[in-house]
Order: structure tokens, then sequence, then C-alpha cells
């Protein structure tokens, strides 16, 4: 038995157990009365990335892992739901609970910050849009380190197609719908999928083609090309059964290794340091749904012979690491914390995706682009046939999650000012937008960041506008890709170790925000409404309306609408150099700590102009290859 509290072990010698001893030897557990004393690598989260990294350093079959998850291991059909996209979100038992702090520039809302809980984490739950992002996006990492980085576009493409498993499209919906695809871009040894849905409405592909009514607007010819445009992407999806392809079903479920165990339903209470040397993990069962943490919990703790692995994601991975006394001194202070490691950036940096939400509609999607998405509810002629034939092959528009065509486009395509917007955000005092006190390091790798997206709004290299496209009248997520405002996630000062962590965002901190939101919003106007492609469409506005013009009007309406999440939590325990306010470095080991890594999507420094999943799967194979291998000479 792994180490207990002396309470605990007493009530056991007094109590009979269900438990046998044979369930030592097996995959799964349920508490820590179940675990093994020792590991090799002892992973907190067991969601996108910590699945990932377990299953890869295990295929020795003698390197032993443990895999430590808040919650539990299910086989529920929310999870697996193709139809649609948002089942799993949908299904509150598998969502954590968390409430932004109220956000004074959004009218002093309280956003609802969602992230996966159970196993696969937030790739059990999400949208499935598997979406990577421009080459730029990753190249931009590296340049905080220097030309000499390995985390580049050309050093993370290996990990990207290592990452998944690309099923092409059949071949009559390739020709019907005209979509293009390149498999130079991608793997098929992995076993997540990205697969494709065997129907498309022909309104989608009419709507894609619409974006060439529109000067500068280029149709990529695949979605991992590293290059913007409009595109068709996949689906994280098996196209064989037809069901949600995510972490546990790749990493996990036919993984059959007596040295790769995963213990579920429990909470991390701290990383065990001794000196500035990770050694090992405690933790306890986790608190019933809905309630607070016991504090009388008994107490798990194991020991990590080689390394702690942080894989909790971007909410909750700074959390572990400042209960663990890592962090800004003056939070962990706050919290009556003591300080270990003084590392200003943990918990600063936060970002999010913006969806802002202006809606505009078709009023007459022409007959040649039928049948369109809205046909599937009011034809029952359509609808009776689709349920016919996923109930006899599961096909048809059932297959569809949340659709797979988007336009992902650079600023200077959307947007007639990006010199000037460009000039704006480079001679900013940068500094003035973060939180009041931050650390000069933390102020000094914002600026850098700034600066690099200052070049990138007047290049054609980053997409910072986004439209999903869903074959219907309504227009689809509008987002801004690369928001400048940065957030924070810290412990709760009253109470650091029994509730969730206090989340800012701090949206539209920075006021260029609203002015790239604002030119977003008249870039889809003129989609919709000034395009010869859809000048017969019937096309309208329903918000923010026509009178809504100026800067300042436009800015008043994202106060009042614009959410500053679309649920990819990233930044908090940025992979920047330590005098960039960095908490990792680029082998991922936490700066003044040894024998620990932080490995998700928290390590990211900007965020990706892209969905974050597949980024954090090709992070997590490289990282397995970095603590296996080493840093790759460059």
């Amino acid at each position: 038995m792994a180490r207990l509290s002396s309470l605990f072990v007493a009530i056991l010698t007094l109590t009979p157990t269900a438990y046998s001893r044979h369930l030592r030897a097996s995959k799964v557990f349920l508490d820590g009365r179940q675990v093994q004393n020792e590991y090799d690598y002892v992973i907190i989260g067991g969601g996108t990335a910590g699945l990932t990294v377990a299953d890869r350093l295990t295929e020795d079959g003698k390197t032993t892992v443990l895999v430590i998850e808040y919650g539990v291991l299910s086989e529920a059909a929310s999870l697996t739901t193709v139809a649609g996209g948002f089942s799993g979100m949908s299904d509150s038992q598998f969502m954590y609970d968390i409430r932004s702090v109220p956000q004074v520039n959004l009218r002093n809302r309280v956003i609802s910050v969602l992230a996966g809980k159970v196993v696969g984490g937030s790739s059990a739950v999400n949208a499935m849009m598997t979406i990577r992002g421009t080459a730029e996006d990753y190249d931009r990492w590296g340049a905080f380190f220097g030309k000499n980085s390995h985390w580049t576009w050309e050093g993370l493409l290996p990990y990207f197609k290592k990452a998944l498993n690309f099923v092409p499209p059949n071949a009559d919906i390739t020709r019907t719908a005209n979509i293009t695809y390149d498999t130079s871009f991608w793997g098929n040894t992995s076993g997540v999928y990205a697969g494709w849905p065997s129907y498309q409405f022909p309104a989608t592909t009419a709507q894609m083609e619409a974006f060439k009514g529109l000067p500068g607007v280029e149709i990529a010819s695949d979605s991992g090309s590293g290059v913007p445009g409009v595109y068709w992407y996949p689906t994280f999806m098996d196209p064989k059964t037809v069901l949600r392809s995510f972490a546990k079903t790749g990493h996990y479920d036919n993984v059959k290794r007596a040295n790769y165990h995963l213990v579920t339903q429990s909470k991390v209470t701290k990383i065990v340091l001794d000196g500035t040397t990770a050694t090992g993990v405690s933790f306890v069962p986790a608190p019933a749904r809905g309630q607070p943490g016991n504090t009388a919990a008994p107490v798990t703790t194991v020991t990590a012979r080689k390394e702690v692995i942080l894989a909790a994601g971007g909410v909750h991975s700074p959390q572990v690491l400042q209960v663990s006394g890592i962090g800004p001194k003056k939070v962990l202070s706050a919290a009556g914390i003591d300080t270990i490691i003084d590392l200003p950036g943990v918990g600063q940096n936060f970002q999010d995706h913006g969806m802002i939400s202006a809606s505009f509609q078709f009023a007459r999607i022409p007959q040649s682009a039928r049948p369109s998405s809205d046909d599937l509810r009011t034809n029952r002629t359509l609808s009776t046939w689709s349920s016919q034939v996923w109930a006899a092959n599961r096909t048809g528009p059932n297959s569809i999650a949340t659709g797979n065509s988007a336009a992902w486009l650079s600023f200077p395509v959307i947007s007639p000012r990006s010199a000037k917007l460009s000039a704006d955000l480079a001679a900013q005092n940068h500094a003035a937008y973060l939180p009041t006190g931050s650390d000069p390091t933390v102020a000094a790798g914002y600026r850098a960041q700034m600066l690099s997206y200052a070049s990138a709004l007047n290049n054609n290299n980053t997409a910072f506008y986004n439209l999903v496209l869903q074959g219907g009248s309504a227009s689809g997520l509008l987002v801004d890709l690369h928001p400048l405002s940065r957030g924070t996630v810290n412990v709760n000062p009253a109470n650091p170790h029994n509730t969730e962590p206090q989340v800012d965002y701090r949206a539209l901190a920075n006021p260029l925000d609203a002015t790239i939101m604002g030119d977003i919003v008249r870039f889809t106007r003129k989609y919709y409404l000034d395009n010869p492609k859809t000048k017969d469409w019937g096309g309208r506005e329903v918000s923010p309306g026509a009178s809504v013009t100026t800067d300042e009007q436009l800015a008043t309406f994202l106060s009042s609408s614009l959410s500053p999440s679309v649920y990819h939590p990233a930044g908090t325990c940025a992979m920047m150099p330590l005098e960039l306010g960095g908490v990792v470095d680029e082998e991922l080991k936490v700066y003044g700590v040894k024998n620990l890594r932080v490995v998700d999507a928290s390590v990211i420094p900007t965020l990706p102009g892209a969905n974050t999943c597949q980024t954090v799967y090709a992070i997590a194979e490289k990282a397995a290859d970095l603590i296996r291998y080493g840093a790759p000479k460059v």
C-alpha cells in the first residue's frame, strides 16, 4: 500500500475492506489505497496531455507511470456522441463548475470557466474541431528563446503528424463537397483519429465558396498546412465507429500494460518537494459533486523516482504549483502558503479566445445550395431520411459534429487599417494593461508578445479572424484568435486548498482588443451584406445592428455581449525565458525545481490561432520525447 495518514491506517486495520489485493496489478484504481508506493513518473491529470505522455512513457513495458485524475472513468454516451458536437460539454457531471471573478470591462458579468472533469479531460467534452494553427503561431514560441529554438513549426510538425491518425473523407463526399486535403501534413499511426462525416450540406460548400467574393481571401489546400485561409478540417472522430476519438480512446482504452496505472476521483493536494527537488505527489479522494473539499480526507503520498509531470490544464496546473509553494511570493503569502520557489509567472499570462456574439442571417439560401442544415429541422422528408440512414449504418447528417469548414484569416485581409493598428500596438506602454504590481519579468514577457503581435497584425502569416461555417441560414461562431489582454489564475487567498482558483480573464483590459474585434464584426458584415457571391441570399444583420458603426459603439456592444472564452484556457505556466516571466524552459522543466515538468495548455506562451486540442496533443508527443531522449540538437 502507499503511505497513508496514520489515522486512516488505523481505520483500515479495524474495518474490513472490499478491495482485493489483485487490484494492485490492474490498470485503474478508485483511490489511494490501491496504488504502489513508488513509480518512475507520476502524472497529475489524466486529460489530453497526461494520457498521451503516460502512453508514450510506458511503451517500453518497463517504465512505471501513475496518472492521478480528479474525474471518473466513464463510458457515457454523452462523451462519445458526435452529432452536434456539444453532447459532452452539455453533460454537467463531466465539467468543472468554476465561475470567473466579475469582469469589470464586461459590465461585471461573471463568466463560466469550462474544462473537462473526466478521464480524457477536455478532449472528452470539446467540440471535436481538429484545427492546427499557422506556422507563424509556433515559430513565435521559439522566437522568445532565440533563433536556435526547437519550438518552431518545423520542430512541431512531426509531432502533429504523430499525434493523429488521419483518415481521408470518402471519395463521393470529397467530390460533391469539393473537399481538399493533403495527407503529407498528417500521420496515420496514432490511436487518436482525425476523421470525416459521411455527409456535408451543400450549403456549407456554397458558403465556403462565397468567401471568394472578397478580396485577399485564400482557399487553403489543407487545414494542417500552416497557412491562413478558408479550408475544410476533420473531426476528432473514429470514422469506423462514428464516435468521438479522444485521449482516453487513443491513449488508454486499448493500452494493456501492467506498468501503466491510473487512479481516478482523486484530488492532488500538493507536489512533494525535498528542498527544491520534486519527489512525489500527495492526493486525497475528490469531494462529491457540489461538495467542498474535506480537510480530514485521508492523504496518499506516492514517490516519483524520476519526475513529477504536471498536466492538470490551464486552470488547475498553476493552482497545483501555487499550493505546493511554487509561484509569485505575494500571491502565496496572501494565501498563507510558504514560498519555496518564488516564480512570478505562475498563474499569470492567462489567455483564451474571445467569442463575439454578432449575428447575421441569410433569408434565401439558393436552391442550388440546398439542402441546408436548416432543412434538416424543417423538411420532414430529409429528417426522416437522416434518421433512417443513421439507424441503418451510422451515416448521413448525424455524423456531423459542429461542422468541417471555416475561415481563419489574417488581419490585413479583414481590415484596411492593419498598418495603423500594428503601429498603435507597438507604441503602447504595454505594462499599463497588466494587473497593478505585475512583476517586471512578466511585464517584459507581455511586451515581447505584443511586439510579436504588432508585426503579425500587418502581415498575412497569422490568422486573427475565425468564422465557423455550419451550412445554415444563421452565422456560426465568430472568434478573435489572438486577444491582447492577459488575465490571471491564482489560488483563492481565503481558502487556497479546498476551493477552485480565482479566474480573471481581464477581458478588454487592452483597449486595442475592442478595436480589433470591431473590425472583425465589420468584415463579417461585408461577407454577409456586401459580397457579390451572397448578394441574392437575403443577408441581414441581427446584432449588433446596422446603426452600430463607430469604434465606440462597437466597444459598447462588446462590453455587453463578448464572451472572453471559447473554453481554451492557456498560458498560465508559460514556456518562456525566466527573464520574460516564464515558468518552464524549452524542455518544459519548471525553473528552479528539479524533476518537475509541466505538459499541457498552460505552457503555451501565446495562443495559436486555432482550437487548442490538436496543439496540446503535439506538445504532449514532443514532451514524451524530451523526457525520454532530451532536447534535440538544432
